[in-house]
């Protein structure tokens, strides 16, 4: 009984420690809280199911991430997604044309841009830019080779970057 309780502390201790963490990348992965949770959950029943057989001081960071992907996929299989509606807050018409978006303008961007992504690119940018894991890490996680990993973020970064531009020319145009 003892053990018990000591395994369910410990546990506890885990999703206390890796919980945002985990809700925070499945968040960026689909664009929706509630489907984050639903993701965060599933994820940690795996870890709970299967915990045996994960070594907890070297591979429980890169496992998290891993399955975490994998839940956010099945998921959007699963969920097919509607069209997206642009909610971006615009720069007011009285701002410069190339007046700086504030943090949460820029947060929103980069959320409809990454919903614009396919899977694996949208995958390889949250884990290696915004979560701020190496290209080996990002290559391990997603059991790929390192080169794959930068050739997908090249790609990936380029078509954040020309959305980016075409939705700023788009709102400038539609502020004139």
């Amino acid at each position: 009984m003892a053990q018990a309780r000591r395994e369910e502390s410990d546990f506890e201790a885990l999703l206390q420690r890796h919980g945002r963490q985990v809700v925070r990348t499945a968040y960026r992965l689909l664009g929706n809280l509630a489907d984050a949770e639903d993701a965060a959950q599933e994820v940690f029943l795996r870890l709970h199911r299967h915990r045996d057989r994960v070594d907890e001081v070297r591979e429980l960071g890169s496992w998290l991430y891993r399955v975490t992907v994998n839940v956010c996929a099945d998921a959007r299989r699963k969920k097919r997604e509607l069209p997206l509606a642009e909610d971006l807050v615009v720069v007011s018409a009285e701002a410069p044309p190339d007046a700086a978006l504030d943090l949460e303008q820029r947060r929103r961007l980069l959320s409809l841009g990454l919903k614009r992504l396919a899977e694996r690119e949208r995958t390889v940018v949250v884990l290696r830019d915004v979560e701020g894991l190496s290209t080996a890490e990002v290559a391990a996680i997603m059991q790929t080779s390192e080169g794959n990993v930068r050739s997908q973020l090249c790609l990936a970064r380029g078509k954040l970057r020309k959305f980016c531009e075409e939705y700023s020319r788009r709102h400038r145009q539609e502020a004139s």
